[in-house]
């Protein structure tokens, strides 16, 4: 254990995503030994991004405007839907250039041991968002784990008896994996792979 300002940013960093105790360590000591202009850069794009950014009012996707560029492309098929979990699982798919339609991003997954919900989650706005007659499939792909499964069970649940095709993302994504470490070639074949719930 560290004292005073080393410590608290220790603890800080170990509450972030995917950083263990080690990790923020180093990134601590490499943040103290780091020049104070790439310091003060790196605090001012944390604050810009705070203000900045914030949630599309129309998918959920991250935006600093209103609308995503995804929902303002006129381009993009709007009578197919794309659920995700999150906003960094729009752009695992859209780097495969497979899917043409438009998104909804959930903000999670059902996941009772973590106290989230249905209620907790974006969908919602998503059965408001299939009220539009335009709506002809909804593609689920949440991640290929329990909560992911969880939550898309649930979904089909919602959607089906609105006459609206349901489809899942097909095999070739490891079971227990997340979309954002899907290589480009494996999500691709599962969104060419995909099956109609019956």
């Amino acid at each position: 254990m560290y004292e005073g300002a080393i410590q608290d940013l220790i603890d800080e960093l170990g509450r972030l995503p995917g950083i263990g105790p080690k990790s923020a360590q180093r990134i601590a000591f490499h943040i103290i030994q780091s020049e104070r202009v790439d310091v003060s850069r790196l605090a001012d794009v944390l604050r810009t991004v705070k203000e900045r950014v914030k949630f599309c009012t129309t998918c959920g996707n991250i935006s600093e405007e209103e609308l995503c560029r995804i929902c303002r492309d006129p381009r993009r098929e709007n009578s197919t839907i794309c659920v995700v979990e999150e906003s960094k699982d729009v752009m695992a798919i859209e780097k495969t250039r497979e899917f043409r339609g438009t998104y909804h991003v959930l903000g999670g997954a059902i996941s009772p041991i973590d106290g989230v919900g249905p209620e907790n989650l974006r969908i919602r706005e998503l059965m408001v968002r299939l009220g539009d007659t335009n709506i002809q499939e909804v593609i689920i792909a949440t991640d290929p784990n329990l909560e992911g499964e969880a939550t898309a069970s649930y979904l089909i649940r919602q959607i089906k008896p609105l006459g609206i095709k349901v489809s899942r993302l097909a095999s070739g994504l490891p079971v227990g994996g997340d979309l954002e470490y899907a290589d480009e070639v494996t999500l691709g074949r599962a969104f060419e792979g995909r099956r109609t719930i019956e």
